[in-house]
């Protein structure tokens, strides 16, 4: 059961502003207890006209250029206020413009939208890929997206915190499903386990453990979950 204040839903019930092109703006969430530096791609409403602007390894060190080309106006100025704010978690091997297109097309309805790339499970990083590890740390780095976006981001001012929602797709989805509440069952033995190479399947079978609790986030009112990669069962408490 879904805890109360969710929706997942496929269409976000937030008042948005007109249409305008869209701003590109890329970030770093800084180290902390909770985990490494993150780097993230922030689009926003903008007045500029669009211009195409490349990610290449000399722009926050997102790596080879081959990945595609972003749209939009680079680090122009926000139009608006009380913009609500989406927050994307991509797939497996993913990167923080994997979901270009669905985020310009937010844009052009009012959000602003803010795309991680997950340590340790991205284009760039696959040093722990499937590993139960990553199934604690990417619902935390999303709660660390967000805590700096609605207060060290210099425009923190310009996103209403009251209008957060998610966007999640493949492992994406089981990270936005955490997000919002869902409880994984962790358990040895799980029949979506079975014959699966996934490596944290492997690891609760020799009997490991998250080493930290999984994070939940009351500020993302609604979600979309697209194509959740799970072997877990999910629980909600209200």
């Amino acid at each position: 059961m879904f805890r109360t204040g969710i929706s997942i839903i496929l269409i976000f019930c937030f008042a948005t502003t007109p249409a305008c092109a869209a701003g590109v703006k890329f970030v770093e969430v800084p180290a902390d207890a909770a985990g490494p530096k993150l780097t993230a791609t922030v689009w926003y409403p903008c007045a500029a006209a669009n211009q195409e602007s490349k990610i290449d390894g000399g722009v926050a060190g997102f790596g080879p250029s081959n990945l595609g080309v972003l749209v939009g106006e680079k680090d122009c100025l926000i139009a608006g206020d009380n913009l609500p704010l989406i927050v994307v978690s991509h797939g497996r091997t993913g990167w923080s413009g994997g979901h270009k297109h669905t985020a310009a097309a937010l844009v052009d309805a009012g959000f602003v939208v803010a795309a991680v790339i997950h340590p340790g499970d991205s284009a760039f990083d696959q040093s722990r890929v499937d590993d139960l590890s990553v199934l604690v740390e990417r619902p935390t780095d999303i709660k660390r997206l967000v805590d700096f976006l609605l207060g060290a981001w210099p425009d923190a001012q310009k996103i209403d915190h009251e209008r957060v929602g998610l966007f999640g797709f493949s492992i994406g989805g089981y990270t936005g499903l955490v997000r919002i509440g869902g409880e994984p069952d962790l358990r040895k033995g799980l029949s979506g386990c079975k014959g699966s190479s996934f490596r944290a399947c492997q690891q609760l079978e020799e009997n490991e453990l998250p080493p930290h609790p999984l994070v939940h986030d009351p500020r993302i009112k609604a979600a979309v979950i697209i194509d959740p990669a799970l072997v877990f069962c999910f629980r909600w408490t209200i």
